[in-house]
């Protein structure tokens, strides 16, 4: 292998290679990057088990003199093309062992991994992707993937369910203690109906690579894998194995009190007021207190024997509608169910002290954060 690029183009493709780089792996060649250059392109490709990204880069300033294969340490190699200066990287192979990196006045020779104990990487392509705009693509991870769980006991509800049924795309995470749901319409798309879960972490990572990326990503997928194809850039993660639960029934449809708020004013109060609450046993988050009075004045309280207490008076945007009430919960459920929501205001509405109740924003019609309630002794 002997070949000679740019430096920004090859360090702009590495940083979304690593992205496919494992923490810890029981397997050591995971840890480098595979190379192929071909006579017309540079493929480069990382995996850990759960995520595997591959790029390929057909860039003018690719000089391909002798095509080949290798696997170079993957961090190391990041590194070295990050720090040197020069504009332009010559790569050559000596002895299919040392790769040779020379630069302006620098030269880094590394020792490869071997290419033969790397795993082969199929990417799923089939001939029919869902077309979903970047936009969009990362407001559903946005705005769901928050509440998914980080407990593996439960594998399933460590990812995002994504269902596709009468060209409406339902994604749904929770974790038990709360609940986001997002309908995304599509026009007439005739695609088969799907049900998958795709794992937070695959969809965090993927929401980084897709910053700086504004058009359409092409999503394909099988039984066991689901690809995401934009720009030079294939993305693919397994899929998370089992029945998704039922949620259709958790979210009620009367709610007897409404409460509507400035997002940022609520944020902020219950931000300060979670200062000195106590933690709830189970989840180990603080708790805040809600009393909606007869005044219809809503005060936010906390306490802590060992600490002390704080209380706060807020007034809702618009006159509550129903009677006085009180109920507790976690301040950082509600605080990243709000931090999802576009609207500068967002609707409260409640159907007990001891019942469910959910968010919903002006802005975001096809959005809802639901959230468990906590008992407290009042």
């Amino acid at each position: 292998m002997n070949f000679s690029i740019d430096r920004n183009v090859l360090l702009e493709n590495l940083n979304l290679i690593q992205r496919g780089l494992p923490v810890k792996t029981a397997m050591p060649v995971l840890n480098g990057i595979k190379m192929e250059l071909t006579n017309e392109d540079l493929y480069l490709t990382s995996s850990n088990t759960d995520v595997s990204v591959q790029v390929v880069i057909s860039d003018p300033s690719l000089e391909i003199k002798t095509p080949g294969k290798i696997v170079v340490p993957g961090n190391y190699f990041i590194q070295i093309i990050r720090k040197i200066n020069g504009r332009k990287i010559d790569i050559s192979l000596i002895e299919d062992k040392i790769i040779v990196i020379k630069a302006d006045r620098s030269e880094f020779k590394l020792n490869l991994l071997s290419v033969f104990d790397y795993p082969n990487i199929d990417f799923v392509c089939l001939d029919k992707p869902l077309v979903l705009s970047s936009k969009n693509l990362r407001t559903i991870i946005r705005e769901t993937a928050y509440a998914t769980s980080a407990n593996e006991k439960r594998p399933i509800l460590t990812g995002v369910s994504l269902k596709y049924t009468n060209n409406k795309l339902l994604a749904i995470a929770t974790d038990s203690f709360r609940l986001s749901q997002k309908i995304t319409e599509l026009d007439n798309l005739d695609f088969n109906d799907f049900n998958i879960v795709v794992p937070y972490k695959s969809l965090d990572e993927l929401s980084k690579a897709l910053e700086a990326y504004n058009e359409d990503v092409e999503i394909y997928f099988n039984k066991i894998k689901i690809v995401f194809k934009f720009k030079n850039i294939l993305f693919q993660s397994r899929l998370l194995d089992g029945s998704y639960p039922d949620t259709s029934r958790l979210i009620p449809e009367q709610f007897p009190v409404k409460v509507r708020f400035n997002k940022d004013e609520l944020l902020a109060a219950i931000d300060r007021v979670s200062l000195l609450s106590t933690k709830d046993k189970e989840n180990q988050y603080n708790v805040v207190k809600f009393n909606i009075r007869e005044d219809h004045v809503v005060e936010i309280s906390s306490s802590s024997t060992e600490i002390g207490n704080a209380v706060e008076e807020i007034i809702p945007t618009d006159p509550v509608e129903g009677p006085a009430l009180k109920i507790a919960f976690s301040a950082k459920y509600i605080t990243d169910a709000l931090k999802s929501f576009t609207s500068p205001e967002v609707l409260l509405c409640f159907t007990g002290e001891v019942r469910p109740f959910i968010c919903k924003g002006d802005l975001d019609y096809n959005l809802t954060a639901l959230i468990l309630p906590v008992r407290v002794d009042w």
